[in-house]
């Protein structure tokens, strides 16, 4: 039986008179996006979507060594730089939700990430990697990089400690939805849908009056018996799911999901984990976070913070879901 979920807060406005939609589309961070918008013309929107993408690319792509952030990382150690505004909104927030999660999530992670082949090099799927050894991975541990990452609060200018690498791909996705949905809203424009990657936003209402229906991710290959529609009013959503990016690694699934608290790829049942939320780089950060935490202190962290979230677990051969108390309050 097909399951509806509604936002608290519907907005009654009506899109323009005489608007239609319009649909773009392109790539971008290794995926396609689409915005499908209720507008009077297309214009010159295409090109002024895509160029925000860009921008939040040359900013924060770790595959892009001229980014501003694949400069940083390889930054001399003692080394100060002055990040873009919107570089350092992403940073700050990212911290938070580390210090928040215990570690749970960490944007400092990025060398665990380069060592278990999720990076941009001496990647997993290519034929000379290999899985790190315990030394390797318990050496950069022991570096506690989050501890050494410095932020001077008179220029905001960040420390590059040594080493240090950053990764917002577990964020930077998510931004980028938000920065299309300012763009748009800053134009006039309230009744969209926005989705990157599998990351979505969404305001307002089509035509027709109905809401952007979008359906929730289920785990590929599973009986999804109980499916799940979300109105898109006002919300935001994103998965983070042990089945993108993996390799077999001595009779387990290595996730591109790290721990980074023990630098290894979570090992907790969890499938994926879906969170709703009004900013996507919020959900973005936070589906990975509780992915982390595993169903028991994930589920218990997301009800503590009025969380909507899904975890959808692999118990024996089925799977299995749970639901934080703000998702079920959602169900219609």
């Amino acid at each position: 039986m097909r399951r509806v979920l509604i936002a608290p807060e519907l907005n009654a406005h009506l899109p323009p008179g005489g608007s239609s939609q319009h649909c773009f589309s392109g790539r971008t961070m290794g995926t396609s996006w689409t915005v499908r918008a209720m507008l009077d013309a297309s214009g010159d929107w295409q090109a002024r979507l895509q160029h925000a993408l860009d921008a939040v690319v040359a900013q924060m792509s770790h595959w892009d060594s001229n980014s501003d952030l694949s400069r940083y990382n390889e930054a001399l150690a003692g080394s100060w730089h002055a990040l873009p505004a919107e570089c350092m909104t992403v940073l700050r927030y990212a911290l938070s939700v580390a210090e928040a999660c215990d570690g749970a999530y960490d944007p400092c992670a990025g060398a665990l990430v380069n060592l278990w082949g999720f990076g941009a090099r001496r990647r997993y799927d290519e034929a000379e990697f290999y899985a790190p050894e315990a030394g390797a991975i318990d050496a950069i541990l022991a570096r506690a990089d989050r501890s050494r990452i410095k932020i001077d609060p008179i220029s905001g200018k960040v420390l590059q400690p040594g080493g240090l690498q950053l990764d917002f791909s577990s964020v930077a996705k998510g931004f980028a939805v938000d920065q299309l949905a300012r763009l748009l809203e800053g134009s006039g424009v309230h009744h969209y849908l926005i989705e990157v990657g599998g990351e979505l936003r969404g305001a307002g209402m089509k035509r027709d009056v109905q809401p952007w229906w979008v359906g929730l991710e289920a785990v590929p290959g599973s009986d999804d018996a109980s499916p799940v529609v979300v109105a898109l009013h006002g919300l935001s959503i994103a998965t983070s799911g042990d089945y993108r990016r993996y390799f077999e690694h001595a009779g387990w699934r290595a996730s591109h999901t790290l721990d980074p608290r023990t630098g290894y790829p979570i090992r907790n049942e969890v499938a994926s984990v879906t969170v709703l939320h009004p900013e996507c780089m919020a959900a973005d950060a936070l589906s990975t976070a509780l992915s982390v935490l595993g169903p028991d202190a994930g589920l218990a962290f997301a009800n503590r913070h009025a969380l909507a979230a899904r975890f959808l677990l692999r118990r024996d051969s089925a799977v299995e879901e749970r639901s934080s108390a703000a998702f079920n309050a959602l169900l219609a």
